[in-house]
C-alpha cells in the first residue's frame, strides 16, 4: 500500500529498559541506544492511504494519525514495536486491528495550520490518551547522519507486532531518508505514554520535524 506522511512530530525520551521489558513482546530484543531505551511519541497527519491498485479517496484515505512507539530488533534487523496508534478514521482502525492485531484506537482529532506552526489536539474515544500540542520547524533540514542517535530514532524501515495467533511478524516498509529539521513545541496535555502504562522523564523530549514523508508498505510476514 501507500502511504504520505505530513507534518510529522518526532517527540522522543529515553527511558529504563526495565521499564520496557515487561510490556514488549520476549520474542523481541529491544533495541537501546548508549544502554538506553526511547519512546516516541509522534503526531502527524496521512494522505494517500490505499491498497496498491487502487486509487485513493479523501473521504477514506486522509485522517489524523499519533504513536507511541519504541525499538526493537529481531535477526538484527531493527524495527519499531507499537504501544498504540490513535486515528481519526473508524475505517483505517478496524481495518489495522482485523488485518494486523495492531493496538489501533479512534480517537477525536483536529490539525490548524498557521504558517510553520501545527496545532495539533487529539483524544482518544475510550480512555484517557490525549495529546494537545503546538510545534514547528526551527532550523534547515537534513538526512540523519548514520550512527546518530536521530538515524537510530528515525531510520527504520519495518515494523513488528504479533498476531491474533501470537506469532511474530514483520511489516516491511520503504521510504527515502528523513528530511528532519529541528523542532519546537508546547505541549499542553500528554497522557498517551501513560495510557499505555509506560511513566515518561521529567524533562523535555529530543524534538524532531518533517514535513513530508512518501512511503509504500508490504503485507506483514511471519518470523
Amino acid at each position: 500500500m501507500t502511504q504520505t506522511w505530513h507534518d510529522l512530530l518526532f517527540a522522543h525520551w529515553p527511558i529504563d529498559p526495565s521499564q520496557l521489558r515487561g510490556k514488549v513482546p520476549d520474542v523481541f530484543d529491544l533495541d537501546l541506544f548508549g544502554g538506553q531505551g526511547w519512546i516516541g511519541v509522534v503526531p502527524f497527519c496521512m494522505t494517500n492511504v490505499s491498497p496498491r491498485g487502487v486509487p485513493s479517496l479523501p473521504s477514506v484515505s486522509e485522517f489524523a494519525e499519533l504513536n507511541v512507539r519504541t525499538y526493537v530488533t529481531i535477526g538484527g534487523k531493527p524495527g519499531v514495536f507499537f504501544f498504540s496508534l490513535d486515528a481519526a478514521s473508524a475505517l483505517a482502525v478496524k481495518a489495522a486491528r482485523v488485518l494486523l492485531n495492531l493496538p489501533y484506537f479512534t480517537a477525536s482529532m483536529r490539525i490548524d495550520r498557521s504558517g510553520s506552526t501545527v496545532r495539533y489536539a487529539s483524544s482518544r474515544l475510550d480512555g484517557d490518551a490525549e495529546l494537545i500540542a503546538e510545534y514547528s520547524p526551527t532550523g534547515p533540514s537534513s538526512a540523519p547522519a548514520m550512527g546518530s542517535l536521530e538515524y537510530f530514532l528515525t531510520e527504520r524501515y519495518c515494523l513488528y507486532h504479533i498476531d491474533r495467533r501470537g506469532r511474530p511478524y514483520r511489516l516491511e516498509i520503504h521510504h527515502p531518508p528523513w528530511p528532519l529539521q529541528p523542532a519546537a513545541a508546547t505541549v499542553t496535555r500528554n497522557t498517551m505514554a501513560a495510557a499505555a502504562a509506560i511513566v515518561l522523564l521529567d524533562r523535555p523530549p529530543l524534538l524532531h520535524f518533517s514535513k513530508r514523508q512518501d512511503m509504500v508498505a508490504w503485507g506483514k510476514e511471519l518470523i
